[in-house]
């Protein structure tokens, strides 16, 4: 099991909308994520920079590169569109780096 990390933007004003669309997110997301080896996957923010961090553990086998291809990732990043800051039709996501773990 891996453990990955990035970070995201979150559009000024959009916390609660952010909250509300994930508190529904859609079945079959979350059976494309678990199918592609995603597992613990949690979402934080930091309010005063709007900056989204996100955590979640991934088999050794994943498949996440797949998942831009996948037609209910893309209705998703189109209907999260307007909240977040997007570049080329997809959230900005930057991978952070593990530079300490503790089990």
């Amino acid at each position: 099991m891996q453990r990955f990390a990035f970070k995201m933007f979150l559009n000024p004003g959009q916390q609660a909308e952010y909250r509300r669309r994930h508190d529904e997110i859609w079945p079959e997301l979350s059976v494309l994520l678990r199918e592609a080896g995603i597992s613990n996957y949690s979402i934080f923010l930091d309010a005063e920079t709007n900056t989204l961090f996100a955590y979640l553990e991934r088999t050794d086998e994943h498949r996440m590169d797949s998942l831009p291809n996948a037609p209910v990732m893309r209705r998703w990043w189109d209907y999260m569109a307007d909240i977040m800051r997007y570049e080329n039709g997809v959230p900005v996501a930057i991978a952070l780096p593990e530079l300490f773990h503790m089990a």
